[in-house]
């Protein structure tokens, strides 16, 4: 899915709450504290919002709910995607799509979840003979590291990356999230400190693998006509695209049939991408790219042409996605050390990049940034500019 509207449409509110491994509140407390800073920091009334976007993924409140407790008086499109990650940039299209059709005037997009106290994304699926489960369970193939492992470890063999290559990604966003305060884990870490790491799955140490977080992000999309009487400076959506290469199987595990686990969703969306928004990889300053884990980086820069095929490890290696390098990557400190939001804090990430508010992280002159979300099958981007 692509689509033509360049600028067209902007981001003029972001809103989070707190990151924390225990918010001792209701998840529907969260989604409505975030989706009401992102409305007055849009300088906008609850009155005036009429859509609600969200994703989850059996973990989260209905879209409808958090318009009940915020009030607005009428949710002309309230949508929920049953969806995981790979949904985090797909909400801000639907917002799109909505007002495109004139469904809605100012929409908010929000995820909220309590995914270290409440439901748990690490666990593992339920334990029976049924669908895809019946084939990849006897083989260990049950929770997300052991089924990502699978993809990293294909991309070692073919292409002979290695651990040291996984540990510069870490330490990279490490090094981002040590400067901002909303970061779950701010410690600094070396190689080290990355070797010595527990051990989870092979290839994967502990610090391969994205925090468990309680939060909650949202972001308010309007028209550009009237983004320009709003509080903030508009972010504009350039473009976008999503979906995901053939044989994507039944399920988000069922990825036996997939052609080629050395690539994944970005390969086959990346064209639509950059036609939607009439610019290429080098027109980007910063890239807030999905990392679930620290090989879906790597796939990512490769997928979408900031690097040939195979050398998405050298690329990080050779520092080129640190704050100074020649994209930097994850600002924040990324899904791996701010916080796991289902990948929608990339979003607001890119917001504060493009209005030059990223603090000591700023990247200087920033004026295109880059969203993804997704590490196998599917997923989603978008190209922002201020």
């Amino acid at each position: 899915m692509t689509f033509s509207l360049r600028d067209k449409y902007c981001i003029v509110g972001i809103g989070e709450t707190s990151y924390t491994k225990k918010s001792g509140r209701t998840v529907l407390d969260l989604a409505s504290e975030a989706c009401q800073k992102a409305i007055e920091d849009a300088g906008l009334q609850r009155g005036e919002v009429d859509g609600i976007v969200s994703f989850n993924f059996n973990d989260s409140v209905p879209a409808i709910s958090v318009a009940t407790a915020l009030g607005i008086p009428q949710a002309m499109y309230a949508v929920d995607y049953a969806s995981g990650g790979n949904a985090a940039n797909l909400i801000v299209l639907a917002a799109v799509a909505a007002l495109e059709a004139g469904l809605a005037t100012h929409v908010v997009c929000y995820r909220a979840m309590n995914g270290r106290s409440g439901f748990r994304l690490g666990g593992g699926r339920e334990m029976k003979a049924a669908g895809i489960t019946q084939h990849t369970a006897p083989y260990g193939w049950i929770t997300y590291p052991q089924a990502m492992a699978m993809w990293c470890r294909r991309h070692m063999i073919r292409y002979g990356t290695t651990s040291e290559q996984l540990a510069a990604v870490a330490i990279s966003t490490r090094a981002n999230a040590v400067a901002n305060e909303r970061a779950m884990q701010r410690q600094p870490i070396t190689l080290d400190d990355y070797m010595s790491s527990r051990r989870i799955v092979d290839p994967f140490r502990m610090l391969d693998i994205c925090l468990e977080s309680d939060g909650a992000c949202a972001v308010v999309v309007t028209h550009r006509d009237r983004a320009r009487d709003l509080r903030q400076k508009p972010v504009h959506i350039m473009g976008g695209a999503y979906g995901g290469g053939p044989n994507q199987g039944d399920d988000l595990f069922d990825a036996l049939r997939w052609p080629e686990h050395a690539r994944n969703y970005s390969h086959y969306i990346a064209a639509d991408l950059w036609s939607s928004a009439g610019v290429g990889p080098k027109d980007v300053d910063v890239a807030e790219i999905y990392d679930c884990f620290t090989y879906s980086v790597l796939m990512q820069l490769e997928g979408f042409g900031f690097c040939a095929e195979g050398e998405g490890g050298p690329f990080v290696q050779a520092g080129h996605i640190a704050k100074g390098g020649r994209l930097p990557v994850n600002t924040h400190g990324g899904l791996l050390s701010e916080a796991y939001i289902h990948g929608f804090n990339h979003v607001l990430e890119a917001v504060r990049q493009l209005r030059g508010t990223a603090g000591a992280n700023q990247v200087a002159d920033a004026r295109i940034a880059m969203t993804t979300a997704g590490a196998m099958t599917c997923g989603s981007a978008l190209l922002l500019r201020n």
